[in-house]
């Protein structure tokens, strides 16, 4: 089960349709980070994001992406 899966849960509607997309506060919840941190990441190309319109929007499987590639670094290290 991947961390986005487990705190997004509750983002759920009540057909059990996950997100596609998270906030920058949502993606932060899910990596245990603040929101000045996501941002970070994001502007240094670590997290995955995209813009719609003005808003800025992390893929559902972007911070579980981004724990494995830190993960297999720190094992690569």
């Amino acid at each position: 089960m991947s961390i986005a899966a487990v705190d997004t849960a509750p983002l759920a509607e009540a057909d059990d349709l996950a997100p596609v997309l998270l906030t920058v506060e949502e993606a932060a919840r899910c990596l245990r980070v603040g929101r000045t941190t996501c941002f970070a990441l994001i502007r240094t190309g670590e997290l995955e994001s995209l813009t719609i319109g003005g808003l800025r929007r992390v893929p559902a499987d972007a911070p579980a992406a981004y724990l494995e590639r830190r993960r297999a670094e720190q094992r690569a290290a």
